[in-house]
């Protein structure tokens, strides 16, 4: 355990290389011109949105540059009709290793507190349409929260999860333990956040931390083929499904089956609740046209 403290700790002291300023920008298909991102549509109809943390030698620390141009790129495929969902990874060494620190070790409290500090991370988990993360190797601190923040994480075999924030006299900022609490409960989330211990991707998924677990080389692919399953169903609809899965862990369970049934019966106002169940009766493939 006190080896994997030190590996964990040095882990997030490299991002103290501060990334942002040394890559240089790159241009990608999506017409978007990123430092720190690779932006593509993936899917046989396009209709993925495919974000990759693009900082290896960094471990894809989570700087300032690389979470608002994410936020840019979230925008973009959120107003993008053609898109159905949307896959974040990072490299098949580390989703991300944690926060930029060098970013973070000279600021005070009056500098986070009037600033708001972190605060736009929080973007990836306003997006209305499905977000999935594929996870390979580390996603420690921040970068356990970026995964946390998605709708859906699919995890490769060796990755590993951590809050070891505490290891640097601190305490996740990013959401970690409030979505850590809600996915896996207080006992263990209590011990990741204390200890700073990391867990598999095997027990994350037996804790409910992660959906599926894939050998590390087919764990993107199958992330988009979830993309695309999903964008080929009501994009309309879809948002209608997410906003009332998410509220379930906002309110209590009579107002929660109140918003469902209203959101339920909001889908009868729409072209595609009506195809869908045209194409059940008739024994054919729906056609959602989202609207």
């Amino acid at each position: 355990m006190a080896a994997f403290c030190r590996t964990a700790a040095l882990l997030l002291q490299r991002t103290n290389t501060s990334p942002c300023s040394r890559i240089a920008a790159r241009t990608y298909s999506s017409g978007g011109q990123f430092q720190y991102i690779i932006v593509d549509k993936k899917g046989e109809k396009q209709n993925v949105g495919f974000i990759q943390l693009n900082l290896p030698k960094a471990l894809n620390a989570l700087c300032d540059g690389l979470m608002t141009e994410m936020g840019q790129a979230l925008d973009a495929f959120d107003e993008d009709k053609q898109i159905g969902a949307i896959v974040i990874t990072g490299s098949d060494k580390a989703f991300a290793a944690g926060a930029d620190i060098k970013e973070m070790q000279n600021r005070n409290f009056q500098e986070c507190y009037a600033g708001n500090f972190l605060a736009h991370w929080n973007k990836v988990s306003l997006v209305r349409k499905p977000v999935i993360a594929a996870v390979n190797g580390f996603a420690l601190g921040g970068g356990c929260e970026l995964a946390m923040m998605c709708d859906i994480i699919y995890a490769g075999e060796k990755a590993q999860f951590a809050q070891p924030e505490i290891l640097l006299g601190t305490i996740p900022g990013a959401g970690g333990t409030q979505r850590l609490t809600r996915a896996v409960g207080k006992s263990l989330a209590m011990e990741l956040v204390l200890t700073g211990d990391r867990i598999s991707a095997q027990e994350a998924k037996l804790a409910g931390l992660v959906s599926k677990v894939y050998p590390a080389d087919q764990v993107v692919q199958e992330a988009i083929k979830c993309g695309e399953k999903i964008a080929g169903t009501s994009k309309l609809v879809c948002i209608m499904a997410k906003e009332a899965v998410n509220a379930a862990f906002e309110l209590t369970l009579a107002e929660g089956n109140r918003m469902e049934k209203r959101l339920f019966h909001a889908t009868f106002a729409t072209d595609d609740r009506k195809e869908g169940m045209t194409a059940f009766v008739e024994k054919r493939k729906a056609a959602f046209t989202d609207k």
